[in-house]
């Protein structure tokens, strides 16, 4: 198999959650550009417009399906929903995801269970239920979780705390891990893209107050762009993987290597 047709992904249906803006919407580019039919959940239906009207100018086969993956049932919702429109799942990317900011020892209990219920639960629930209504019959698929740098160390002592965010992230680690091993008979990969610092709706905050620190401990001396990654979804996603899953890669100019 030449290097192009190893990178094809015409033909695969790819779902997005956090498909709408930031690294959801850059990732689901990147598929789309591959070949990949997409289909992007998000809870806000405006946005997921904005997203396929774009997608779809550059000639991007896309289902939007607006949904809340915080519940259970919001879940169970969207899996029925996309199995009613395609057969079946080749790529997953768990994207979908929330922050929140305060020093641990004031980290409100009620934003810990928010932040942990849709990072680490409901990654874990749609995985769970995609991979066993699809990949796991088929023995085939490709399962990408967005974690991030922020569960693999802690956070700059002059950078506000997100502790939950971070517990959360690690477990997306975690758990990237156990399903790789688990699966790896079935012909399932599951692994983990963990970005740095980029721009986007949920690091403004951090950004606004702590841009030239960051840029000053990445030895890249840069936040995250917008082309930054798509080369290792394409990569995750494609045939190009088959021998690679239970891996987590920094996309983060360096900063997890000081």
């Amino acid at each position: 198999m030449g290097v192009n047709e190893l990178f094809d992904l015409a033909g695969r249906t790819a779902v997005v959650t956090g498909g709408s803006r930031g690294l959801g919407l850059q990732i689901a580019e990147a598929l789309g550009e591959q070949g990949a039919r997409l289909v992007l959940t998000a809870r806000k239906r405006d946005q997921l417009g904005q997203a396929a009207q774009t997608l779809r100018a550059e000639g991007i086969e896309v289902m939007v399906v607006p949904c809340d993956l915080s519940h259970g049932e919001g879940v169970d919702a969207f899996v029925s929903g996309v199995l009613d429109r395609h057969d079946t799942v080749d790529i997953l990317v768990n994207n979908a995801g929330a922050t929140w900011r305060a020093p641990a020892e004031e980290h409100p209990m009620d934003a810990w269970h928010k932040v942990i219920d849709l990072n680490l639960t409901a990654t874990f629930q749609l995985t769970q239920r995609i991979a066993a209504a699809t990949m796991l019959p088929r023995g085939r698929g490709r399962i990408i979780n967005v974690a991030s740098v922020a569960g693999m160390r802690g956070n700059h002592p002059d950078m506000m705390g997100t502790i939950a965010y971070n517990t959360s992230k690690g477990g997306v680690i975690t758990m990237t891990r156990a399903l790789a091993v688990e699966w790896a008979r079935h012909g399932v990969t599951v692994n983990a893209i963990a970005p740095g610092y980029f721009p986007t709706k949920m690091t403004r905050g951090t950004l606004e107050y702590a841009k030239d620190l960051i840029e000053q401990i990445t030895p890249l001396g840069r936040v995250g762009g917008p082309e930054d990654l798509k080369g290792v979804a394409v990569l995750l996603a494609s045939d190009a993987s088959a021998y690679i899953t239970g891996q987590t890669i920094a996309v983060d100019g360096g900063l997890t290597a000081r």
